[in-house]
């Protein structure tokens, strides 16, 4: 699920690099594009009779830990009815300045996909405001996913505004520890302001890891954590709880650059923006990861 803010048109943008564990090819945008590659893993072996039986009929390595619907009910339970409504409808009056500000980067990010004849998968798409940047193309095919059932109708109503056939769009209910689609699956998956709300970041990564095809790429804004001794990282800090609670489960003080370069993407582009006048949200990063 999208997390709820609300920003005036005031950007100043910048780029930072975290310490890595260890090397990793960055590039443009562009770059990416044409030269990342993923190898393929191989189950190493098992040390009892059982594990043994195991490996001679082997399930897929990167097989969902859990049914996508148990995981729904285990991180997400539905929430009563009116909150979820009042929550869309949040959402959808709430965003236009937050949109209207963040949209040369979404313009730049976007630029970067291909999605012509593409399968697309965007985990916490909300009322749907980042289809208008690649729904468009021809033949291309979204997943929309989203925890609250009531985002199904702005969403599918976003998708058909930009001449999306409602034929080439599936919404489903779901969050992002267990992706209801199938292993190697999708040349994209999108998620803006949606890491702060997951369960565990970690494991949602690795899932869109795991649903990605050899080369897919990932493209991602979040907002995060100030600098660790700031003012405002304390003033987030003391947020938290309230933030939690009033927008179903989005975090202030996540790290998310953190865990996007630890993730193992063969390849990453991270960039950097301070959005200036959102004072508790204004640090975000966005970019794109290769599998």
């Amino acid at each position: 699920m999208r997390c709820l803010v609300a920003l005036p048109a005031i950007a100043v943008p910048g780029r930072r690099s975290h310490p890595k564990p260890r090397p990793r090819r960055r590039g443009t945008l562009v770059a990416l594009l044409g030269r990342c590659r993923c190898g393929r893993r191989h189950l190493l072996g098992a040390s009892s009779a059982a594990g043994l039986l195991h490996l001679a009929n082997p399930p897929c390595l990167a097989a969902p830990p859990i049914d996508p619907d148990v995981m729904l009910e285990r991180v997400h339970p539905a929430r009563p009815g009116w909150y979820e409504k009042l929550y869309v409808t949040a959402l959808d009056k709430g965003m236009a300045s937050y949109e209207a500000e963040i949209a040369e980067y979404k313009l730049n990010l976007f630029s970067q996909l291909s999605a012509e004849g593409k399968n697309i998968l965007e985990l916490g798409v909300g009322t749907g405001p980042n289809l208008k940047y690649y729904a468009s193309a021809d033949g291309v095919r979204v997943i929309g996913v989203d925890p609250n059932r009531y985002m199904e109708d702005y969403s599918r109503a976003a998708a058909i505004s930009t001449g999306l056939p409602s034929s080439n769009f599936t919404f489903r209910r779901g969050v992002g520890e267990a992706l209801p689609a199938e292993d190697n699956s999708m040349d994209a998956v999108i998620g803006t302001l949606v890491m702060c709300s997951v369960k565990d970041t970690n494991m949602a990564l690795r899932e869109i890891k795991r649903v990605l095809k050899p080369g897919g790429l990932y493209l991602f804004i979040e907002h995060v954590a100030a600098p660790d001794g700031s003012f405002l990282q304390f003033v987030q800090s003391a947020l938290d709880p309230v933030q939690q609670f009033v927008a179903d489960g989005c975090h202030l003080t996540r790290k998310t650059a953190e865990n996007i370069e630890e993730a193992g993407f063969s390849s990453l582009s991270l960039n950097a923006v301070h959005l200036s006048s959102a004072y508790i949200i204004s640090p975000h990063v966005y970019g794109v990861a290769c599998k």
